[in-house]
């Protein structure tokens, strides 16, 4: 039996992992060289960096990270000393649709504009950003998309010029980090970017904090009257307490935590150490069912409005924002800590597809909308 260190705020790490050895949890922050000295396998999430300096000298052969994005690991050292590498693309995809779909709602509610209105510009057409672009499409948004590596493979035959998405009503952001290359995203919104965004538009970044220079939007915000709905931030998990106070919705990188996200992420790697260790998978999974009364649809016809208050039954982004909002009473020492409590301590929320929705005004209009949105429809 191997080894195995888990970060312990993987869903089910110790249900899961246990098939394949002797699994120890601990605080992603802790995972450090001297817990892996005997350790074949570690299983991390983002906040943990694997490089060198986390595993000269160990035994580890696999490192799994329950997550999208992999620029926390240093892939070509990994490669260099052969250990096994995997990751979970499109784990939470789903998830982090739903949210920025709650935040337009949320967002044009507050700013009294129909998102039908509305241009978009979605920057990264993976995993995520495809699933924007479906809903985007549904709610009635004239959509833009930009990625040029997908555009070189041919796999996005209506890509526009990054320029172009600049001159969107709305931008929602969903590239990895990388810091070099042509498709470097690393300050992809520097000041030079965000000064050429339209006055009064909307940006919307749920992948990695870096793509945007924070310094710089703190001062473009009140200069371009910007409307910022940020998930992720430069340095987490130590936040810019400033640049918070100047946004609409502020949330602890949580936009992909359902528990469908966290769970999925979770068995994608479960499935690559099991193919690395050449063992059975034994174990099958099912989340809870959501046990609902059907939300209800009393419109005669579709209005954001409506909508919103289906969207807030499931998912209410302003709680999130709420919660963060208290570190502006916190001292500096406080704050990371309360980020990563907040993380590590979030609310069960689940995906749309687990909710019905009983319409007593019968709509075609309507109930395409929300089977787009993955709801089922109770007549």
């Amino acid at each position: 039996m191997i080894k195995i260190v888990a970060d312990e705020n993987l869903a089910y790490a110790k249900e899961l992992f246990s098939q394949f050895g002797e699994v120890k949890l601990l605080n992603g922050r802790e995972i450090t060289n001297s817990e892996l000295k005997d350790t074949d396998a570690v299983i991390i999430r983002s906040i943990t960096q694997v490089n060198m300096s986390l595993l000269a000298g160990t035994n580890v052969r696999f490192v799994g990270t329950a997550t999208i994005g992999t620029d926390h690991l240093d892939i070509e050292y990994l490669k260099s000393i052969g250990i096994v590498f995997a990751s979970a693309p499109g784990c939470n995809s789903y998830s982090v649709a739903e949210y920025v779909v709650a935040s337009l709602l949320y967002t044009s509610m507050q700013n009294n504009f129909s998102l039908k209105d509305k241009s978009i510009g979605i920057v990264g057409v993976g995993n995520v950003g495809s699933k924007v672009v479906r809903f985007c499409e549904s709610l009635g948004m004239k959509v833009l998309k930009n990625d040029p590596p997908l555009s070189r493979k041919g796999k996005l035959k209506d890509s526009v010029a990054f320029g172009e998405i600049l001159e969107a009503d709305i931008i929602s952001l969903h590239v990895p980090l990388s810091f070099t290359g042509e498709d470097k995203t690393h300050h992809i919104l520097n000041e030079k970017n965000l000064r050429l965004l339209k006055d009064s538009s909307i940006l919307i970044n749920t992948s990695r904090g870096s793509v945007i220079d924070s310094i710089a939007l703190k001062r473009i915000i009140k200069e371009k009257n910007l409307t910022v709905i940020l998930d992720v931030w430069e340095n987490e998990p130590d936040i810019d307490t400033e640049l918070l106070k100047r946004l609409l919705i502020g949330t602890p990188h949580i936009a992909g935590y359902t528990l469908e996200g966290k769970v999925n992420g979770s068995l994608m790697i479960y499935d690559a150490l099991a193919d690395f260790l050449k063992m059975d998978r034994t174990l099958n999974m099912s989340l809870p069912v959501v046990n609902n009364n059907p939300l209800l649809w009393d419109a005669s016809v579709i209005t954001e409005e409506s909508l919103n208050n289906i969207v807030k039954q499931i998912y209410n982004i302003e709680n999130d924002h709420n919660r963060l909002l208290k570190v502006n009473s916190m001292n500096d020492s406080e704050i990371g800590r309360y980020f990563d409590t907040l993380r590590k301590d979030y609310p069960l929320r689940r995906e749309f597809n687990n909710y019905s929705i009983k319409m007593n005004k019968n709509d075609a209009g309507t109930e395409k909308l929300l089977r787009n949105l993955r709801f089922s429809i109770l007549s």
